[in-house]
């Protein structure tokens, strides 16, 4: 693994693995390193070895993720080979925090919300995707994408604000769920037959098997996306643009489309923009759903939250000390001496590409 300074574009330093290197994760505080049968947690500041994690179960295919805040540098990774066991470990006090028995069957996907409070995770099922809080590892949601057929799920992200997570696979549907409880304090519906039929169906999962009664209890997607393409991968993360919510789909043959979400009532989202990123510069636009600047009536105006665009400094996950709260300094015992020391905080941690073909060797530029 050779690590660059991204603005210098000087080599820091470089390392060797006893076997290849699956995949690498960083925050502001630590650069973990995963390969199939062992982790490596670095310090970001002098890239020092901290900590090596050994005899972890097979992972072949480098599955892991970091929590990008630095005051929660929570590390998640496959905690067994043949069920859906997480292994959930403090990169800050170099300690197991917990064990959570999240599925039955092998993870597939891992993802931490931007404050490192909440861990979503789905099995090579890809039916049931849930959410825990960390580092307690209670379960706070249950989704469920699909019943029918199986799937691989490909991206699994969750909103800056925490409200909304996107899983993708590798089928032309993508689900947005909103991660929020329904409480019983709405206002009591007029009797009508559906509502009798309702709560009857409702009393009658007291009495089903726990497994029939936990998936009619399982919430369904909040909102849906309907690809054009089906079986190829494809990376989705939930944004703001201009005040609105959007969801970004980047798929592997070379495209990114940008979709409306309404974040009141879901339902299916449309697409407002298609980009090429092969070089080719062209550029489709759905006219009736573009980005421009909504009007003072418009749908736009109603749900726009927020009066000015925050700035990178105040959003939780893109300030300048990594993931801090606002108004969080950074103690000065936190930065490492050594002979590498990246003491500079107004500059950016170098920034990760991989290099395949031989065992062991990664590049950072």
């Amino acid at each position: 693994m050779n690590v660059y300074h991204f603005k210098k574009g000087t080599e820091i330093c470089n390392y060797s693995y006893s076997s290849k290197i699956l995949s690498i994760r960083l925050n502001r505080q630590r650069l973990v390193v995963c390969l199939e049968e062992s982790i490596y947690i670095h310090n970001i500041k002098d890239m020092k070895l901290l900590k090596t994690i050994m005899d972890t179960p097979p992972n072949t295919t480098g599955l892991c993720a970091l929590s990008i805040n630095h005051a929660n540098s929570y590390l998640a990774y496959p905690g067994s080979a043949t069920s859906g066991e997480i292994a959930l470990y403090d990169g800050n006090t170099l300690k197991t925090a917990c064990t959570i028995p999240a599925h039955d069957g092998p993870l597939a996907a891992l993802a931490f919300n931007s404050t490192g409070s909440k861990l979503a995770s789905a099995s090579e099922k890809g039916t049931v995707i849930r959410v825990f809080s960390i580092p307690g590892g209670q379960k706070l949601y249950e989704f469920r994408r699909g019943m029918k057929r199986y799937v691989n799920i490909s991206s699994l992200v969750f909103s800056m604000d925490s409200q909304f997570l996107c899983a993708s696979s590798n089928t032309e549907t993508v689900h947005i769920f909103k991660l929020e409880h329904l409480t019983d304090s709405r206002p009591e519906e007029p009797p009508t037959w559906s509502g009798y039929m309702g709560k009857m169906f409702q009393a009658a999962t007291n009495y089903l098997p726990a497994q029939v009664s936990g998936m009619m209890n399982q919430d369904r997607a909040f909102a849906t996306v309907r690809l054009n393409i089906s079986g190829q991968r494809n990376i989705c993360a939930l944004s703001t643009i201009q005040k609105l919510p959007r969801l970004l789909v980047t798929t592997s043959d070379g495209h990114l489309c940008i979709y409306n979400l309404d974040p009141q009532d879901g339902g299916e989202c449309v697409l407002i923009k298609k980009h090429s990123l092969l070089g080719s510069g062209k550029t489709e636009e759905n006219k009736e759903n573009d980005l421009r600047p909504p009007l003072p009536q418009s749908y736009a105006a109603t749900v726009a939250r927020q009066s000015t665009v925050p700035s990178t400094s105040t959003m939780p996950g893109y300030s300048e000390d990594g993931g801090a709260l606002r108004g969080e300094v950074i103690p000065e015992h936190e930065f490492a001496t050594g002979p590498v020391c990246l003491d500079d905080e107004n500059e950016f941690p170098p920034i990760i590409l991989c290099r395949g073909g031989q065992p062991g060797k990664a590049k950072r530029s």
